[in-house]
């Protein structure tokens, strides 16, 4: 009896009902993987820009180590745009008051920011944040500003709040170890907290900036020094040629000062905070003898010499005759010395002062009482400058020596950084265009491509093909058919992904698939019946419209599983990730064997799939003889069903072939 019209139209509501949620569930799929794909290329994008940021940074530094105003404003554009921020600015801080030296923002933040004058961390009108940081704080995020206890106490700092929009602050303290050198803050106008990942990139960006700082800091002193060294240039020969050694340098100098200023004997003494020190001597060796045999290389001043003068303040002592000085008559040692000993009248000594700080004196003195001219004076004191030039030189050249090895290590350091996490990104997308996306992101994760070393493991190879499809390469166009692959591989290669299945390769209409490698799963079986399911469902589709064409297709699979050695192949520039072993060669000849809509699989996949609550339909074909295979292979069939995979409670024998 046939079925009422109205049975029919029932099951085909039913059936068009179904096919609906099937395309629904299939656009949530997609929808699914275009979500993650999306996520995984915006977490690039940002790793890339962060990493372009963090280079273009270093280019600026590099190119202009003594602009400081340029690398600033370059941090702070990178920086308001990277954390997603509306202004910016940039304080220096000298240990008493901030500086604001580079600032962005809409047009109404500026101006205010412009005409604010801080004072000292703390003062009334200085910003709390700030003094946060200058009080030791490395790190301020403010949720809310206009919920923070300063806004409603500090009225410098609500007027900043509600002028300029501020909801969310994030200050960071420039430091070079223990020392505060300024603040990178920038500031959102809405309540939006930083993400850790915003906060530790700032961070970046403040250490970015402490060694544009330091370099710049180093590059100050260092002309400051070499432009002083060109005084004279008789005694900065010296003093190039002997930068570390101040010994030639203070002897040259003694030598020129006493033709120049027509004196007998000459010293350069050293002082340490008590006592002076003899550092050179030139001009009588008898007098310089006594000095070490009376042990007075090495003395504390006493009352009325010239070096105690130096002492107490005075830049240059001017001693007509010796003989005449108050510290003579005392029967002071090194006074009564110079007359009897050396028979010196007239003394000249400047002090050697570094800003505020003595170092020393250079003295010059004559066998005759004859003042010493004004010009002579000047000499003099041209070549205490000289000293300290010498003096300062050694000492910042060692120092130089040290910071310069920090700031390269620094800036290696940095580069090399840039250059690692560079260089990963292009290792991703590298491995991502010949390995499975979950091979990939696990070499990257783990650092290190063992994963790819050969090994062997228990894993379920899937084969599929098309029906027909050499019949109809013969009589289409290279193009039709370049075209044809594409729609096809468009449809069956995501499944590949969403079962989390392993692409060996595509072959023209052949596609290989293993599960269980390189990463294991509980139910390998399972997943690559599944897989293999959709894909004849998303083959079957793509048939009937080409069948319109003409193209008489059709879709077949192969599925076993068994040990196979896994590893990669290929050569440096272009390799893949394959298995080797039988189970590949039965699951190519189960393939081989199915006709138009068949699954076939081995006797160890129906068991495996049989043990779960798989949807899925089994036939039973007996024993099959494969080519290339020495021994029958049983093999079941994966039944089409007329409705959706769901109706079937449970994996079902519907029957058995002769040989089973």
């Amino acid at each position: 009896m046939s079925a009422t019209p109205d049975n029919t139209l029932a099951d085909l509501d039913q059936r068009i009902a179904d096919l609906e949620r099937q395309l629904a569930e299939t656009r949530a799929e997609r929808d699914e993987a275009q979500r993650q794909l999306a996520e995984r290329t915006i977490e690039r994008d940002e790793a890339l820009d962060e990493q372009t940021a963090a280079a273009e940074v270093l280019q600026v530094i590099n190119s202009s180590p003594g602009d400081l105003a340029r690398v600033f404003d370059t941090i702070l554009e990178k920086a308001m745009s990277l954390c997603e921020a509306a202004h910016g600015h940039v304080w220096t801080y000298d240990g008493e008051s901030p500086r604001l030296v580079a600032l962005r923002g809409d047009p109404q933040t500026v101006q205010w920011m412009q005409q604010f004058r801080p004072r000292a961390p703390g003062a009334p009108s200085s910003l709390p944040p700030m003094d946060r940081v200058v009080r030791g704080d490395r790190i301020v995020h403010v949720t809310d500003a206009r919920q923070d206890d300063a806004y409603r106490s500090h009225p410098s700092y609500r007027d900043q709040v509600d002028a300029c929009g501020i909801r969310t602050v994030l200050d960071v303290a420039l430091r070079k170890d223990d020392t505060l050198l300024g603040v990178l803050a920038v500031y959102r106008q809405e309540v939006r907290p930083f993400t850790d990942k915003q906060i530790g990139l700032l961070q970046n960006f403040a250490a970015q900036a402490v060694v544009a700082m330091e370099s710049a800091r180093l590059l100050t002193e260092t002309r400051e020094a070499l432009e002083q060294q060109t005084a004279t240039a008789e005694v900065l020969q010296v003093i190039n040629s002997s930068p570390s050694d101040l010994a030639p340098v203070f002897d040259a100098m003694l030598e020129k000062a006493l033709r120049l200023c027509e004196g007998n004997f000459g010293a350069l003494l050293t002082y340490d905070g008590e006592f002076f020190s003899l550092a050179a001597e030139r001009g009588h060796q008898d007098f310089d003898r006594w000095l070490r045999e009376a042990g007075a290389v090495r003395f504390r001043p006493q009352p009325g010499m010239a070096t105690a003068r130096i002492i107490d303040g005075e830049r240059v002592v001017h001693i007509a005759d010796i003989r005449n000085n108050e510290a003579y008559p005392g029967g002071e040692l090194i006074q009564r010395g110079l007359v009897e000993r050396g028979g010196f009248r007239t003394l000249l000594s400047v002090a050697l002062h570094k800003d505020t700080t003595l170092l020393g004196a250079i003295n010059v003195q004559r066998q005759e009482v004859r003042p010493f001219t004004d010009k002579q004076i000047a000499l003099l004191q041209n070549f205490a400058a000289q000293a300290v030039i010498a003096m300062e030189n050694a000492r910042l050249l060692d120092e130089l020596r040290q910071r310069t090895d920090e700031v390269a290590g620094l800036n290696r350091g940095l580069e090399a950084r840039v250059a690692e996490q560079v260089e990963e990104l292009g290792r991703v997308g590298r491995l991502k265009r010949f390995l499975a996306p979950q091979l990939a992101e696990l070499i990257v994760s783990q650092g290190d491509e063992k994963i790819l070393e050969s090994h062997r493991r228990d894993i379920v190879v899937v084969f599929c093909d098309l029906r027909g499809y050499t019949a109809f390469t013969e009589t289409a166009e290279p193009e039709e058919v370049l075209a044809f692959l594409r729609e096809y591989h468009g449809a069956l290669g995501p499944l590949v992904a969403q079962f989390e299945g392993t692409l060996d390769q595509f072959s023209g209409d052949g596609i290989m698939v293993f599960f269980n490698d390189p990463i294991p799963c509980p139910d390998p079986a399972e997943r690559a019946v599944r897989m293999a399911m959709a894909m004849r469902e998303a083959a079957g589709k793509l048939i009937t419209v080409w069948r319109r064409h003409g193209c008489e297709l059709g879709f077949g699979a192969g599925i076993a599983q068994g040990y196979a050695t896994l590893g990669q192949i290929g050569f440096s520039e272009r390799s893949g990730y394959t298995a080797i072993g039988t189970v590949c060669n039965l699951a190519a000849r189960l393939c081989a064997e199915a006709k138009d809509g068949q699954i076939l699989m081995s006797s160890r996949i129906a068991e495996a799939v049989e043990a779960v609550e798989a949807v899925v339909r089994l036939e039973d074909l007996g024993n099959l003889e494969l080519k290339g295979l020495r021994r029958p292979v049983a093999a079941f069939n994966v039944v089409q069903s007329p409705s959706a995979p769901d109706a079937c409670p449970n994996l079902t024998v519907v029957a058995r072939g002769a040989g089973g």
